[in-house]
């Protein structure tokens, strides 16, 4: 079963309990795919995926109803993504289900996928929902990438990691900052690449003292750094092609944004080892 976590909980009531009935429903559709009986298993499956497409239709228009509301600048992309998870829905063949030797494959990799799709849309996407400035405010700011105090962990290679991290995004901002994004486009793509590789690593050493120290919260983090990475890896370099100032200004928004709330939300509950 897959289990909607604290970790999911993006703190709005309404989008939180839908993301709570989502995982209800794809657990359900697991339930029966694995314990009721084959001639009523092919009904009740499509039935609940039907629910199941017909709820996160109006989970997403909840959802970007709440963004547009905030102005929120990550409302577009929230868009495409909801799309994309249609489309695997639609393109889903349903006349698999009523092929006995291949209904328990084709439905347990589709309600994987749904599962997995939800867990790094919610850690990756939408826990960020309201913690982002409107875009045209934050190109403003004096420095918005300067590592503070207030990020500080404790712990010496994660607070080491983080600042590395925080000066890999500003050199990227300071070249959009000075609007000359088409001029610097290589060298944007080339800091895009080492900030994801160098986000790897710290993950990893990351998770590596929090399994060191039997952290608790490992499990979470580690949803919440896939989707990250996942977040990473699909930078869309044709929408950057067609509009690289804003693409590259709602980018590092974005990644900045995540960074912060995760190391104060996420990384500064993890003990320090004495």
């Amino acid at each position: 079963m897959f289990q909607f976590t604290d970790d999911c909980l993006i703190g709005i009531k309404e989008l939180d309990d839908e993301h709570r009935r989502l995982f209800s429903l794809i657990n359900q559709a697991m339930d029966i795919l694995n314990h009721t009986d084959s001639n009523d298993r092919c009904t009740q499956i499509t039935h609940l995926l039907e629910e199941l497409t017909q709820y996160a239709d109006t989970h997403f228009a909840h959802e970007e109803a709440y963004m547009e509301q905030i102005r929120d600048p990550e409302l577009l992309r929230q868009r495409m993504q909801h799309s994309l998870f249609r489309d695997k829905i639609r393109d889903f063949s349903f006349a698999d289900i009523d092929d006995p030797g291949k209904q328990q494959q084709v439905v347990t990799d589709l309600l994987n996928f749904l599962a997995k799709w939800l867990y790094h849309h919610i850690l990756g996407s939408d826990i960020m929902i309201g913690k982002l400035p409107p875009l045209e405010e934050w190109m403003i700011r004096d420095n918005p990438c300067e590592f503070t105090d207030d990020y500080l962990t404790g712990i010496e290679i994660v607070d080491l990691e983080h600042q590395q991290l925080f000066c890999i995004v500003e050199r990227a901002y300071q070249l959009v900052k000075s609007n000359d994004v088409i001029t610097c486009y290589d060298e944007l793509l080339s800091i895009i690449h080492e900030l994801t590789d160098y986000t790897v690593t710290h993950f990893a050493d990351e998770e590596a003292y929090m399994e060191k120290i039997g952290y608790e919260g490992l499990a979470a983090q580690k949803n919440a750094h896939a989707s990250f990475v996942a977040r990473l890896e699909s930078i869309n370099l044709i929408e950057l092609d067609e509009n690289p100032q804003k693409y590259m200004e709602s980018l590092i928004e974005f990644l900045l944004g995540w960074l912060i709330n995760h190391i104060l939300y996420s990384d500064k509950k993890i003990p320090v080892q004495a």
